[in-house]
């Protein structure tokens, strides 16, 4: 009798095993295109071998790991993210996509064959990722200081980025982006460079996040256009944002936008100057004409002694928003530039300067996308 009941659990486990490695295997196929390799589930619940360069775990293995999902770090428009612990005591920060967000099955699969190809240390590491009927999961190195925005936009804890940190953090971006455009095996265009997509470990060392609207571009090729535009207002430049058109360029204007935002501590969708309707790049563009540029810094920051390192950034950050892709500089120059005392040419225009016109002349309208964190969720993923 002992023995009979004995088989037959043994049975229902052994059939447990063969469905839950049946279900790995679909998912697995599902996010490599049908080109992984399955092989064995580890104890830590973690697919061994196959196609992609990133572990592929088991649900019931994150759930466990975050006590069901039971520590938030933070939440946004793609859905949640937790906290977990693996097996092996590895600290992990979990991204569970909603089923409702607009990052769908093509960014997540984007996102882990484009970041699991990619190894630099201001990028942050994906780990793993799985899918479990409707959820997609991804498996992050955990950043103890979570993203640039929780603390450059909050008024206490902005005190804690003292410049020299700042000056780190956008060095860290610079050569981040600069590895993505020049130094990596594939050339990547981000799409979607942020203050919430830059992720800060305990030492406040800046790593580059979320791949999902990257772009991967064949080393001839210098433009590309899509009907589809994704990305977040605010950050792009206007050849995307009007005509769909993206190049290196895209992302060196974000990181234009996101180095005026770390030097003065403000959204980009701050309406600076009501009395004429300027926006932030306007106040910054207006500013800097006037030699006033002092005004736009921190003021939290007026204590340092490093003011001329601040307008060179300020100065730097004109270049990268310039209405045109043309005259941006590349990345290269962009973290030449910042890192050296050598002359600087003067910015043009920046696009998107103004809000509104009351002049009544057509002309000086000029859009203004500023709505910081909305994010076009499109895919065109590769």
């Amino acid at each position: 009798m002992y023995f009979c009941i004995t088989k037959c659990i043994w049975k229902q486990i052994q059939k447990h095993i063969v469905q839950r490695r049946r279900r790995i295997q679909i998912n697995k196929e599902t996010v490599s295109g049908g080109s992984g390799a399955y092989s064995t589930v580890s104890d830590d619940g973690v697919v061994q071998e196959g196609g992609l360069s990133s572990q592929f775990f088991d649900f019931f293995t994150i759930a466990e790991a975050t006590n069901n999902f039971s520590q938030k770090l933070g939440e946004g428009g793609f859905g949640s993210v937790y906290k977990g612990k693996l097996p092996s005591g590895q600290e992990v920060a979990i991204k569970r996509l909603s089923a409702k967000s607009g990052q769908g099955l093509k960014e997540f699969q984007n996102e882990v064959q484009v970041i699991s190809k990619l190894q630099h240390r201001n990028l942050v590491q994906l780990l793993g990722c799985c899918i479990y009927g409707e959820e997609k999961l991804l498996l992050y190195e955990f950043m103890p200081n979570k993203s640039l925005d929780t603390f450059l936009f909050d008024v206490k804890k902005a005190r804690e980025l003292n410049w020299e940190k700042r000056y780190k953090i956008i060095q860290g971006i610079g050569r981040g982006l600069l590895y993505l455009h020049q130094d990596s095996r594939l050339r990547i265009i981000h799409r979607d460079l942020k203050a919430s997509n830059i992720l800060l470990d305990e030492d406040f060392n800046a790593k580059i996040s979320d791949f999902g609207m990257a772009h991967i571009f064949p080393d001839h090729q210098i433009q590309a256009m899509t009907n589809r535009i994704v990305g977040t207002y605010g950050y792009m430049p206007p050849e995307y944002a009007f005509h769909g058109k993206f190049s290196e360029k895209s992302d060196v204007f974000s990181f234009g936008v996101l180095l005026l935002e770390i030097v003065s501590g403000k959204k980009n969708n701050s309406s600076i100057d009501s009395d004429l309707s300027l926006n932030f790049l306007g106040y910054a563009w207006t500013v800097w004409k006037e030699d006033r540029s002092t005004e736009l810094i921190d003021p939290s920051l007026h204590n340092s002694n490093s003011n001329k390192e601040m307008l060179r950034c300020i100065h730097v950050g004109l270049l990268c928003v310039q209405e045109l892709p043309v005259d941006r500089p590349t990345m290269s120059l962009v973290v030449t530039m910042l890192s050296s005392d050598s002359a600087l040419p003067a910015p043009k225009n920046p696009a998107f300067i103004f809000e509104s016109s009351n002049s009544g002349d057509d002309n000086l309208l000029v859009a203004c996308y500023s709505v910081n964190g909305l994010t076009c969720t499109n895919p065109d993923a590769r």
